[in-house]
């Protein structure tokens, strides 16, 4: 150590400083050593959920091809916004068009299906190319969205919502 230490407040400093710096070395070192995950294939494989839908997800090098439930994705979801939703992943991480994604997805409905699908894509990217992991997740994508609807209570018309009060 190139200081000197003269009091126990001076060791408690230099010990949190020492474990700071071994913590930050672990992070660096686990991201790096993290070996790509494909089986013979070539295929990263990765589950992902949101609200009642789960999605496996499959994705290998390839030229942009997404099919959901052996359908086309302009197909299975026709509404823009959960196209955009699907492809968040490919264009935070720069790699629109350079994967094929096939995914089978059941439960819940197109929203959470396609909040599934990204789930399932994203953390199949962090499988394939860990170097990405970063930039999906300060983008929030390898986070499960635990979000569900609530259950509805008895005595009570919906989850929270009461019947119409009457006075007479």
């Amino acid at each position: 150590m190139s200081e000197e230490i003269k009091s126990l407040s001076d060791l408690k400093k230099a010990v949190s400083a020492k474990e700071k710096a071994t913590k930050k070395e672990k992070a660096v070192t686990s991201l790096e050593k993290r070996e790509p995950k494909k089986d013979k294939y070539g295929r990263s494989y990765a589950t992902g959920r949101r609200k009642d839908a789960t999605a496996r997800v499959w994705l290998k090098q390839g030229k942009g091809d997404i099919t959901v439930n052996g359908k086309v994705l302009e197909v299975y979801f026709p509404r823009p916004v959960l196209r955009m939703i699907i492809n968040q992943p490919f264009v935070v991480s720069n790699r629109v068009g350079q994967f094929d994604v096939v995914c089978t997805v059941k439960g819940g409905g197109l929203s959470g299906q396609a909040g599934a699908v990204r789930h399932g894509i994203s953390r199949c990217l962090d499988l394939f190319e860990p170097e990405l992991h970063t930039s999906l997740k300060k983008a929030g994508f390898l986070t499960r969205d635990s979000r569900v609807v609530e259950r509805k209570k008895y005595g009570k018309a919906k989850a929270r919502r009461s019947f119409q009060f009457s006075k007479r």
